[in-house]
C-alpha cells in the first residue's frame, strides 16, 4: 500500500474502524490505532503516527 491512504474494506472491518472514519485517510489511522492501544494510549507516543495521519 505503498502511497495510497486509502485501505480496503477488508483491512477496515478488521481494524473495527466507525463507518464515520472509513475516508481517504483510513490507512493511516489504521496504523496509528494499533500503536495506540499497544502502547496503552500514551499522549507521547506514536507522534509519527499521529503527525501523519493529522496531516
Amino acid at each position: 500500500m505503498a502511497g495510497s491512504t486509502l485501505a480496503s474494506e477488508e483491512e477496515m472491518k478488521r481494524a473495527h474502524l466507525p463507518l464515520g472514519y472509513r475516508d481517504q485517510c483510513s490507512a493511516l489511522l489504521i496504523p496509528l490505532n494499533k500503536c495506540r492501544r499497544k502502547t496503552l494510549y500514551m499522549p507521547w507516543e506514536c507522534e509519527n503516527e499521529r503527525h501523519s495521519y493529522e496531516k
